[in-house]
């Protein structure tokens, strides 16, 4: 008797927490859109949105993880359970951020510094692994949840 009344004060305090954190998400995610575009708007103005493109497309992809993770946090509030692929599709697109951000950065960095242009030639090389290898795992779960009939539950 005790312990149910203990579980579900614990399932009801999950769900209480999980609401805020996605309520906490979703403020984050619209202040960091709205910045973006006003930043973008701004740097429209003064010409210079060539340069400040790679920012905005950084915190537009900032914005894709951060609803991704809301999505997931959905997800566990509504079944219970940890879905493996939001965060397979949260880690691909935080890889290709970091892409997008070295290759940006590397252009500068080729003639001045030709070992650390090196390293983050490797590095941008291991991300492209990353990525194959996560879209290949989101591949393996979506059609294996096909022929199972769940989620890709953890």
């Amino acid at each position: 008797m005790f312990l149910k009344k203990v579980t579900t004060f614990l399932t009801a305090a999950e769900s209480v927490v999980l609401t805020l954190i996605a309520i906490v998400l979703v403020v984050l995610a619209v202040l960091l859109l709205l910045m973006s575009v006003t930043g973008m708007i701004r740097d429209i103005g003064a010409g210079t949105l060539a340069n400040a493109g790679i920012e905005v497309l950084n915190s537009i992809l900032l914005v894709m993880m951060i609803m991704e993770i809301v999505y997931t946090v959905t997800r566990s509030l509504e079944s219970h359970t940890l879905v493996a692929e939001p965060f397979l599709i949260i880690g691909a697109i935080a890889a290709i951020r970091r892409m997008i951000i070295i290759t940006a950065e590397s252009t500068k960095m080729e003639v001045t510094n030709p070992e650390a242009f090196r390293s983050l030639l490797v590095e941008l090389a291991l991300l492209a692994v990353i990525v194959v290898a996560m879209a290949f795992a989101v591949w393996i779960l979506r059609r294996s949840d096909a022929n199972q009939g769940h989620g890709g539950e953890i």
